[in-house]
């Protein structure tokens, strides 16, 4: 699981990959699981042949990205093998390994640490080699027992018919001793033995554990990619299963489309993807495309195994490719073309191609921080980088004039910078909000269509205005879902954004704009005088008396002066084009007014 930076914040395995995702984001969760849930943005997987595989991969994935919400395995632990030590009299253990020496004897590694010392004491009775540790000086028990080989009690031990015997059984030649132990199970069972046979049936199954084959680790601990792709008529996806030091640590997916050749695309795909990283030490391919193509691109180091395990895994990255063809189809491809038919549903309804949409909404609080919010939704995707936020300057409680307000401000400044339009606005609203819009981008010269997303009662979308028109919308029809979409979306950015204004400025006030009066200046001043009235009111002397120089007296006057004028003039509901002109004519009076006194 991803989180929005593409970091792996957790790593899971499933039998019913449906099943487990769903359980996340359904029923009650625990403290950690909401928390992990509200970071997920995406998740891959890989799939495997086996339970045991599953154990392993997951196991060495976690071990590579410590992701964050996996706490079980990212401790120093890890895995058992069984290991035939390298010495003059070897013994049999169950060690544990960060990393592997490649001289070392390992077998495994194995997810059931149970079974595998279960196997190990098998193993020990049946092909014993040496028990003692360290070496007695005379024969020890367990040589009187027969589990010791006795390197004690002789100079010189043949080991090398139990070690073969022990590699054979352990890379899966099992069959002559289970039928062994069976046929003891069997006997205890029938002498009412039942302890005896309880016994072997544990010991039979611990072998079937440990034996049980895996290819998600090898034991030679060589660097490979194991590579494959499938396609379909459009597209084609390509599967690398990494493999470092003999195991599988991680995977490359992706799915591209192609235009001539799925062969060519491919290989000039590899070429592409190993020119930034480093060779393996084998590059292992199916039979799709010949070795002698292959070995031309890649210095010789490919193999195209036709059995063992490596064939397994390579037949493994195959149908992971598949599954990710499958996967992208269902998810994106489908996803795609439900989008272009939407988006031309649109383009039909408002008479020009629509590629480029920005959407407005407003959002106040009985009259306080008014503000704007708008998305934009371009090349098929919401463009998050063009999102912008509007302090709105001419209401409070008035959406006509707001909607007014951000318009011209919005297309003012494109205008001015020579930017591209949008093909089509949307704005939160019915009738009144847009024809208000239309007025303003009329003023602008602009012919630009606009849509309101007309909301019922409980602020849902229900159908769109249009030429004055209203038309509801079939909750089921695909352009609901679009608009529906891009509703949300304004909503959500807008509705955060006037909440952070909000809390500003339930701690703010006017004197919080005025150009050199800091933090400490304003302390003085709020303390001598109680309010702004009293501020306003207040002689030029008695503001020289608590260190004030007259630069920012005279700009302390006219930001007061101005802050009242706005407010008059809001409150009489005037246009904002008209408020432009007051500025303007004052201006023509020559009254300076500070900067902040209103934002285009």
């Amino acid at each position: 699981m991803l989180n929005e930076k593409g970091d792996v914040i957790y790593v899971g395995k499933a039998k019913n990959l449906k099943n487990r995702v769903k359980s996340y984001f359904s029923g009650a969760h625990n403290a950690k699981t909401e928390k992990l849930v509200s970071e997920i943005r995406d998740f891959n997987y890989i799939v495997t042949n086996s339970e045991q595989e599953s154990l392993i991969l997951e196991f060495n994935l976690i071990k590579k990205y410590a992701p964050l919400y996996n706490i079980r395995l990212i401790d120093d632990k890890s895995y058992p093998y069984i290991e035939i030590t390298n010495e003059k009299d070897p013994m049999l253990v169950v060690s544990r390994y960060t990393s592997v020496d490649k001289d070392k004897i390992l077998f495994g590694p194995y997810p059931n640490v149970i079974s595998a010392k279960e196997t190990l004491k098998l193993l020990q009775k049946l092909y014993p080699l040496r028990r003692c540790n360290p070496i007695s000086k005379k024969p020890c028990m367990y040589y009187h027992l027969g589990l010791c080989l006795g390197p004690c009690a002789h100079e010189h031990v043949d080991y090398s018919e139990n070690i073969e015997k022990i590699t054979k059984f352990l890379k899966g030649d099992t069959k002559e001793v289970l039928s062994v132990l069976k046929a003891r199970m069997k006997e205890a069972s029938e002498t009412l033995e039942f302890e005896k046979a309880m016994e072997y049936r544990d010991m039979i199954r611990a072998v079937e554990e440990t034996t049980q084959k895996q290819i998600i680790s090898l034991n030679d601990f060589k660097d490979r990619d194991f590579v494959s792709f499938a396609c379909n008529e459009d597209d084609i996806a390509i599967h690398i299963l990494m493999m470092r030091q003999g195991r599988i640590l991680d995977s490359h997916q992706n799915v591209i489309s192609f235009m001539d050749d799925p062969k060519e695309t491919f290989l000039s795909y590899l070429v592409n993807f190993y020119d930034k990283f480093l060779l393996p030490d084998e590059l292992v391919f199916d039979q799709q495309i010949d070795e002698e193509t292959l070995n031309h691109y890649f210095d010789g180091r490919v193999v195209q195994p036709k059995k063992g395990d490596k064939k397994r895994l390579i037949d493994l990255a195959h149908i992971n490719a598949v599954e990710d063809l499958n996967h992208y189809f269902k998810l994106y491809r489908a996803k795609s073309e439900k989008l272009n038919e939407q988006l031309i549903e649109l383009s039909n309804i408002v008479g020009r191609k629509v590629e480029h949409i920005e959407v407005f909404d407003n959002a106040h609080l009985f009259g306080t921080a008014p503000i704007s919010g708008m998305i934009v939704w371009k090349d098929n995707h919401l463009e998050r980088k063009m999102y912008r936020k509007f302090h709105l300057q001419t209401t409070t409680n008035d959406d006509y004039q707001a909607i007014e307000e951000v318009i011209y401000r919005r297309y003012q400044r494109l205008l001015i910078e020579k930017q591209a339009m949008p093909d089509l606005i949307c704005v939160d609203g019915g009738k009144g909000q847009v024809s208000r819009a239309l007025e303003t981008l009329k003023q602008l010269n602009l012919d630009i269509p606009v849509l309101g997303l007309k909301k019922n009662t409980f602020h849902q979308l229900e159908g769109y205005v249009l030429n004055e028109e209203v038309t509801m919308l079939d909750k089921k029809g695909g352009l609901y879902q679009f608009l529906g979409k891009l509703s949300e979306e304004v909503h959500r950015f807008t509705i955060s954004f006037h909440k952070d204004t909000k809390n500003r400025k339930d701690y703010s006030s006017v004197l919080d704009n005025i150009p050199g009066l800091g933090k400490e200046r304003k302390k003085k001043l709020l303390i001598k005088f109680s309010s702004l009235d009293a501020i306003k009111a207040a002689s030029n002397d008695e503001l020289r008396e608590i260190g004030l120089p007259d630069k920012v007296i005279k700009a302390i006057k006219e930001g007061i002066s101005w802050n009242y004028l706005l407010q008059i003039l809001v409150s009489k509901n005037v246009s904002f084009t008209v408020l432009l002109m007051v500025r303007k004519r004052l201006f023509t009076f020559l009254i300076v007014l500070p900067k902040h006194s209103l934002v285009y």
